[in-house]
């Protein structure tokens, strides 16, 4: 080995929530651990995910909650339009402080932090511009990135990163994309008071939800006002002196075009962030492009492990996290049984209104279990909330529950408040909970939580 090349005992490839997860704890357990990143620290979750879209969405929450306010009594004038400048500047300057703690964080952990794009010499080195670095254990987290479908005019649309550098609220927006990304930044734009229009390749979005999630966020964004062009994929975009016209092709013949657009965000999917010399260390790819991984997040090559996004297994920060930890603590502890349990995992889309959702689909249930083994309980309501106001919204909660102890395996909602009520639930799953327990929890009344607990 050149006297050049530095060593570590764990070197970490991206600065994401799952890479400095792994990182400080294998530093915490006494290993001599480096994280490398060519970008801010905090990966696409600080940056241009989770937290600065979840200020948006309470932006919008703020515009929806000032429109109720007249039903509860208060007069409250608006005496000019929603200014995006003065939020984007107070959440920009939020982000830069992040970025500053987590800085802060790797130093007081003593973990080294390398500024750079690393690409892999073999399995065992790595070159980061010019230096070159070799580590016991080296855990690749690079995370992804939007894709852009290629057709004529698509420099004049933006992907979900460049959401956050708008400078203004578009006044007429074209959202692409049936995932959640597409879903809150519609929901967003639309509640600020953007004319939306959500554009989707199949009949239904959030495909990979249970029904219920889909045909009541369907609904509700449609109340809301967003308007949903169906079956419909984007063909180009012109950019003329009037906005940009964006056309479609719809059921993959009649053409739709919406003219006069602000902005055409495409939400439509992300791809791993792989170009770094995996084949020189003998890493191997799926089908998909993802890294793959056994249970203990070990790639094809011996000392080489991946986790978060570019593995392709439930892509949240979360996840990442624990992910990152679980690795750390089996290689530094050391504790040989230290992985992660991929089962039972909560998550929300923050949808107007918001979304819950943990463990299997209705369907995913069946398949496990069979059709005859399963037991449904639903309900839907319209939230106390709106018992003064004119304007409505749904909420819709379904159990899924199996085999004759009626463990439940699934609970997906949509409704205010679902998204702060789900993580006990998700503790009472994971601890494998049944429908006659979670009977015997007494009500929170009047809530809407109290439904989960009260169904029949």
């Amino acid at each position: 080995m050149s006297a050049a090349v530095r060593r570590f005992g764990l070197l970490v490839l991206g600065g994401g929530s799952g890479g400095l997860g792994c990182a400080r704890r294998a530093a915490e357990l006494g290993a001599n651990a480096a994280v490398v990143e060519m970008g801010r620290m905090g990966g696409t979750c600080v940056n241009v995910g989770c937290v600065p879209k979840k200020i948006m969405y309470y932006a919008g929450t703020i515009a929806e909650a000032l429109h109720d306010a007249k039903d509860y009594g208060f007069d409250v004038t608006v005496n000019k339009p929603f200014d995006w400048a003065t939020i984007k500047r107070k959440r920009d300057a939020y982000i830069t402080r992040l970025n500053g703690i987590y800085d802060s964080n790797l130093e007081k952990d003593n973990v080294e932090k390398i500024v750079g794009r690393a690409k892999f010499v073999d399995a065992k080195t790595v070159d980061v511009d010019g230096q070159l670095y070799t580590a016991d254990h080296i855990v690749v987290a690079t995370g992804g990135f939007p894709t852009m479908p290629q057709v004529p005019g698509i420099e004049h649309a933006i992907n979900s990163d460049g959401f956050f550098e708008l400078e203004e609220l578009p006044k007429k927006s074209v959202v692409c994309g049936a995932g959640y990304i597409a879903i809150e930044m519609a929901g967003i734009l639309n509640a600020l008071g953007s004319d939306v229009t959500l554009c989707i390749r199949h009949e239904e979005f959030l495909r990979t939800f249970d029904p219920l999630v889909r045909e009541v966020v369907m609904e509700e964004m449609t109340k809301a006002g967003v308007k949903i062009l169906k079956n419909s994929c984007i063909s180009s975009i012109e950019k003329t002196d009037g906005g940009l016209n964006a056309k479609f092709t719809i059921d993959k013949a009649d053409e739709h075009v919406i003219s006069g657009c602000d902005t055409v965000l495409m939400a439509i999917g992300r791809r791993p962030l792989t170009d770094i010399g995996l084949d020189k260390a003998g890493v191997k790819l799926t089908h998909k492009g993802h890294i793959a991984v056994d249970e203990w997040q070990q790639t094809s090559a011996a000392n080489v492990y991946a986790l978060g996004d570019v593995c392709g297994k439930f892509e949240l920060t979360p996840v990442a996290i624990a992910t990152g930890r679980k690795l750390a603590h089996r290689l530094f502890e050391p504790n040989p049984k230290s992985k992660q349990d991929f089962e039972c995992i909560p998550t929300v889309v923050f949808s107007h209104p918001p979304t819950g959702t943990c463990g299997m689909t209705e369907d995913e249930a069946k398949d496990a279990f069979g059709a005859d083994n399963i037991k449904i309980y639903k309900t839907r309501f319209t939230p106390m909330y709106h018992a003064m106001m004119e304007r409505k919204t749904t909420t819709a909660m379904k159990l899924v529950c199996a085999g004759p102890e009626e463990r439940v395996v699934g609970l997906h909602m949509v409704g205010l408040g679902c998204d702060e009520m789900l993580q006990g639930f998700g503790v009472a799953m994971k601890m494998g909970a049944t429908k006659a327990q979670f009977d015997s929890c007494v009500a929170i009344h009047p809530t809407s939580s109290e439904e989960l607990v009260t169904m029949r």
